[in-house]
């Protein structure tokens, strides 16, 4: 029955990260109506990870080469944070035009979109 995820960003300044996130990442979209705009999201994975208490949630894109990907954020203006290596894959953060942060990282970890 369930086809498909539909993941909420929230944002100081929504404008601004939906034309990032359009002209930037270059994620295709449909407008909704109102300038709204939904953006189409590579296949995902969920991790539900221990804590204390509900209620944060946390978004990173996955790629296959953070070190291009930066390379190439580079190329467009974008900043990225200092690669650091985590025990689950290479991490970096750029800054959304609102000021949020968003995490990108290349895997180490078993993926099951790549079979394990």
């Amino acid at each position: 029955m369930i086809y498909g995820a539909h993941v909420v960003l929230y944002s100081a300044d929504a404008e601004a990260d939906r034309a990032f996130f359009r002209d930037v990442l270059e994620y295709p979209s449909v407008d909704a109506g109102h300038n709204w705009l939904i953006f189409a999201l590579p296949p995902a994975e969920l991790a539900v990870h221990q804590t204390e208490s509900d209620g944060g949630h946390e978004l990173f894109l996955m790629c296959d080469d953070v070190e291009a990907f930066v390379e190439q954020m580079a190329q467009r203006g974008v900043a990225c944070a200092d690669l650091s290596t985590e025990r689950w894959g290479s991490l970096t953060r750029l800054t959304l035009p609102s000021g949020g942060t968003l995490g990108v990282y290349q895997p180490s970890h078993p993926s099951p979109l790549t079979g394990g």
